[in-house]
């Protein structure tokens, strides 16, 4: 191709950056390898006395690869537009390594956190209290039951992913506080080998994982520039939007789904007022009324690390989503990667130009809506 003839050095630099994020994925990093021994001391002291997590060691030279990261020769990329987007994405990921370089480091891991994902606003704040004020599903519902061991779920996965024309792994893992997640660099998902799943939760889980998080995965690696696979600078928030939305349009979002996320911005919330874990927890059971097996995972999600604020952009992120949906925008370039609404335009400008192409693979819920709760629509409409 023409293009590509014209600018090596662009895709020099794209592989280069690419061999360095590959190395720094921050989720393998920031899972406690000791969660449920400090979750069975934390219940044992009455709620007192703050869990001491320990994480796995960063299994690279964080110094070296910084000066990695600022050394490309940016200025040798031709295009202005496109320069500056890999500036942009040298600075994001060189937030990532401080990040990782920091995790059980108390306040310099929560501010280097700050500066990667942010903290809510107010407003943020305020739509997650207008959640909260609606009444959740009745617990003891089948379909909310826990029944499913790793093994079963696994089944349901391998089977979900049957609707699209690609292969992934499927592996366990007993140190993760979240109950599933694709690791992107491996093009694998991980379940957590300590959970039992409930229907719902299953529903959710495939709509969610496989239908957005594997599926922009899977159209990542179909360009040659590997940006769409290992990411755009602030990406989380539109990928986790695009992943909620997924389960709203597939009929398995639930009130008390998006109350989980909401007591998620609330713990987020609680980390810029200075909480510790204990207060946190204690705020999510005592004030909003949270089961504790609940309310401990939550807060561990918030707190690992020293203070990860990452969680609170699965609600801003579905608010922007459901504000696309509104105005019938097409979502098909948002799931070409790992990319972000805020880069729309450069995405747009990168298929011209013949730097990347339309996504292969689309999620299959976003066909057609198969909502039928108005509470549902009711809480989406309403959130500002």
């Amino acid at each position: 191709m023409k293009v590509k003839e014209a600018d090596k050095e662009l895709y020099k630099i794209d592989k280069k950056i690419d061999k360095l994020v590959r190395k720094i994925e921050l989720l393998r990093y920031i899972n406690p390898i000791n969660l449920e021994e400090q979750k069975r001391l934390f219940f044992e002291s009455k709620f007192q006395r703050d869990p001491e997590f320990k994480y796995p060691e960063a299994d690279f030279d964080k110094f070296k690869i910084h000066r990695k990261f600022f050394g490309q020769r940016l200025e040798e990329i031709s295009d202005e537009r496109i320069r500056s987007l890999y500036e942009d994405i040298v600075y994001y990921y060189s937030g990532v390594v401080r990040c990782i370089e920091t995790i059980g480091e108390g306040k310099n891991f929560y501010y280097n956190s700050l500066h990667v994902f942010g903290t809510p606003t107010e407003q943020d704040v305020e739509n997650a209290k207008f959640i909260l004020h609606f009444e959740e599903e009745d617990s003891h519902s089948e379909k909310f039951i826990p029944k499913y061991d790793t093994a079963a779920a696994r089944d349901v996965f391998a089977t979900f992913g049957k609707n699209y024309d690609f292969d992934f792994n499927i592996e366990d893992s007993e140190t993760m506080s979240a109950i599933a997640m694709v690791l992107n660099s491996k093009q694998s998902l991980v379940l957590n080998s300590n959970h039992k799943y409930s229907e719902n939760e299953l529903a959710i889980l495939t709509n969610h994982e496989i239908g957005v998080h594997m599926v922009t995965t899977m159209n990542g690696v179909s360009h040659d520039l590997k940006i769409f696979s290992h990411g755009f600078p602030n990406n989380v928030e539109t990928q986790e939007g695009l992943a909620v939305f997924s389960e709203y349009m597939s009929g398995n979002l639930t009130v008390r789904r998006l109350k989980e996320l909401a007591y998620r911005v609330i713990a987020v919330d609680s980390l810029a007022k200075g909480y510790t874990f204990s207060r946190t927890f204690r705020l999510l059971t005592n004030v909003y009324d949270l089961d504790k097996e609940r309310a401990f995972y939550i807060t561990a999600r918030v707190h690992r690390g020293g203070g990860f604020t990452k969680d609170y952009l699965y609600l801003t992120g579905l608010v922007k989503i459901v504000d696309m949906y509104r105005k019938k925008d097409d979502f098909s370039p948002l799931l070409s990667g790992k990319v972000t609404l805020e880069y729309l335009d450069h995405i747009q400008y990168l298929m011209e130009l013949g730097y990347a192409k339309p996504s292969i693979h689309i999620t299959d819920s976003f066909a057609a809506n198969k909502n039928t709760n108005p509470t549902i629509d009711f809480i989406l409409n309403n959130l500002k």
